[in-house]
């Protein structure tokens, strides 16, 4: 399966994929409104050169790009901020305010992602992490407002995933920036009857019930649309918003069963994912569903141990 490296979505809204472990798994998006951009999500710092492909193809200057703008700062999606800033003179980061201090510092970022990674693998998948100027932040508190060309973007923060998460919310397209909030759904899970839509529940920070309340969120601004950082475009319907939370009470569930044996949870979590599949469509072996679905189920499981060992510790 190919996959564009960047697509035209309407709305002034362009997709471009981030270059991240292989095509497809992570996108970011630039937007057009009267002579001014905006970045929403980084990817990393290799994502930068897709991004300066489409901006090869239009006539405009890096000193119109006024806003870079990651949901928050795990590094597939804040990862490539100090290098779009640095490109983008005029440009400002709008932040969480707890993702702030780690633009500025980036080094327990790097450290920790060293960690699983090995810092070989770490490189050849996130680059140079370069640390953000504080005074071209603009913290973002929750409902806080931009203006891109007069274009109203408003930040909303979304507790469930991490804790220094926001979407972002634009009303020409009545669409939300999810970034990992809305769960993740691959191109190859998008079917002819439907759309698979998982939950990420990845370390450290999982909260379920922070996450169904910050889904009811999303729900009541009434969107038309998704701009999933795992991946791309998605048409909004309330029982995605239903379907998800039903995976996470399952996902709960499960947690509590398999607390002590990661493999299992992660069997359990692929097995409980491909009955969700199958209810949309029956084409795929069940082994190439399973596949598709390991990277995701190894780092949904471990977020759920961490979710389990926080309440037992409590």
């Amino acid at each position: 399966m190919e996959f564009p490296q960047s697509k035209e979505l309407g709305f002034g809204i362009t997709c471009i994929d981030a270059n991240y472990i292989r095509p497809g798994l992570a996108c970011f998006y630039f937007m057009e409104e009267a002579g001014e951009y905006a970045v929403i999500e980084t990817g990393t710092s290799l994502s930068f050169a897709n991004l300066c492909r489409v901006m090869q193809s239009r006539a405009f200057a890096p000193e119109q790009v006024r806003y870079v703008i990651p949901t928050h700062v795990h590094l597939d999606h804040a990862g490539g901020a100090g290098t779009m800033m640095a490109a983008f003179p005029e440009a400002r980061l709008l932040i969480h305010p707890r993702g702030a201090p780690h633009m500025a510092d980036p080094q327990r970022l790097v450290e920790s992602s060293e960690g699983v990674y090995g810092a070989q693998r770490f490189r050849e998948l996130y680059g140079e992490i370069t640390p953000v100027d504080p005074e071209r932040m603009v913290i973002m508190q929750d409902g806080d407002k931009v203006s891109l060309g007069g274009r109203q973007l408003e930040v909303r923060h979304t507790r469930g995933h991490a804790n220094h998460h926001f979407c972002v919310w634009d009303a020409r397209s009545s669409g939300w920036f999810s970034g990992d909030m809305f769960g993740i759904s691959y191109p190859w899970f998008r079917f002819v009857d439907g759309d698979y839509v998982m939950p990420a529940t990845t370390p450290t920070q999982f909260d379920p019930e922070a996450y169904i309340a910050s889904l009811e969120l999303l729900e009541s601004y009434g969107p038309r649309r998704i701009y999933l950082t795992h991946y791309g475009e998605l048409d909004y319907t309330p029982e995605k918003t239903q379907q998800l939370i039903q995976q996470l009470l399952v996902y709960a569930e499960l947690a509590t069963t398999y607390a002590a044996d990661h493999g299992a949870l992660v069997k359990a979590l692929s097995d409980y994912s491909i009955e969700r599949v199958r209810e949309i469509d029956s084409h795929h072996p069940d082994e190439e569903l399973r596949e598709l679905l390991a990277f995701d189920a190894d780092l949904n499981a471990q977020g759920l141990r961490a979710w389990r060992q926080r309440l037992s510790r409590a």
